[in-house]
């Protein structure tokens, strides 16, 4: 039985790797240790409620500030990714367990107990199921909405890379009101970041989304200082656009372990205003770009901009 706490049984393909070294932080990404009566309350719900989070899997900096709030971001289908990305603290190799068919109806009393009024589910790759979880994440939504009918959710998906088109309908046919995949990188950093992924594939899938259903929101999202530089990040913004994504994220990439892909260099705050800058002038209905961006870090409010960016460019009030 693997130990997961222990990083050499977490990352097994990455044990025999050279240690990379992890330069101290600078002070605009250091961030307050996890705690109070908001975050244990957080905490006790997902425990009770047998429920796995990517905050605590990925090694979030935003974990305290989240969980004080009641806003975690939950992962289904377990907690080993059948991929093993350079970049990536969650467990890897062969998931041990099947899906489980009651976790669906778990995180769903999870978001009614915590109130929220907009809501995150995410997920490991499960290269090892034939449609890639695509069913079990149509579950997930439908039985949010049935237990939080106002609540909006939005989903943070695999890329389904092995799965044929019906894969990706079924997840859109459940209609989430933000359908979430990151492209993580740029394309030239694939091969040693993202290696079990395409940045194409990525990009094609999105895409497809607005094609099923033009009215559903595109959300995608890259890392910097992994050794890209900004032309390459501008042309991913370009990228975007043409697949019709709405909403872009960009934040800093921070080193798990020794074993992780090694920091190029941490990104100052005015660069990341310039990204952002470049990026509305791109088209973006909503761009967030910090050091401390995350997919779902402030989510909720964002959610709410991103919509009343689309109503002012619709022109409804």
């Amino acid at each position: 039985m693997r130990d997961l706490k222990i990083p050499e049984q977490r990352h097994p393909e990455k044990a025999g790797k050279p240690d990379n070294a992890q330069p101290k932080k600078p002070s605009w990404i250091r961030v307050k240790a996890p705690g109070g009566t908001g975050y244990a309350k957080t905490a006790k719900i997902m425990r009770d409620n047998k429920l796995v989070t990517v905050c605590e899997e990925a090694g979030c900096p935003n974990v305290g500030e989240c969980w004080s709030q009641g806003h975690a971001t939950m992962m289904i289908m377990g907690e080993v990714c059948t991929r093993a990305c350079t970049f990536c603290n969650i467990a890897t190799g062969k998931p041990p367990e099947d899906l489980d068919a009651f976790e669906p109806g778990r995180v769903a009393d999870a978001v009614a107990k915590l109130g929220l009024n907009h809501v995150v589910i995410t997920s490991v790759d499960r290269d090892d199921i034939a449609d890639g979880g695509a069913e079990h994440f149509a579950q997930t939504i439908r039985a949010i909405r049935h237990r939080s009918p106002d609540t909006t959710i939005e989903i943070l998906t695999p890329d389904f890379i092995r799965c044929g088109p019906e894969a990706l309908e079924l997840v859109v046919a459940a209609r989430p009101d933000v359908f979430n995949h990151n492209l993580e990188t740029v394309p030239g950093l694939y091969p040693e970041v993202r290696p079990g992924a395409r940045y194409f594939h990525s990009l094609r899938l999105l895409q497809r989304v607005k094609e099923l259903d033009p009215s559903m929101f595109t959300k995608s999202g890259i890392m910097v200082g992994l050794g890209e530089n900004r032309q390459a990040v501008l042309q991913v913004m370009e990228d975007m656009r043409a697949a019709d994504i709405d909403f872009l994220t960009i934040g800093q990439y921070l080193q798990p372990t020794p074993k992780h892909h090694a920091v190029d260099r941490f990104v100052h705050p005015d660069e990341f205003a310039a990204y952002e800058k470049a990026a509305y002038g791109k088209g973006f209905l909503m761009v967030s770009a910090t050091p401390l961006t995350r997919s779902s870090y402030h989510a909720g409010d964002d959610f709410a901009r991103l919509r009343a960016a689309r109503n002012k460019k619709l022109g409804v009030a």
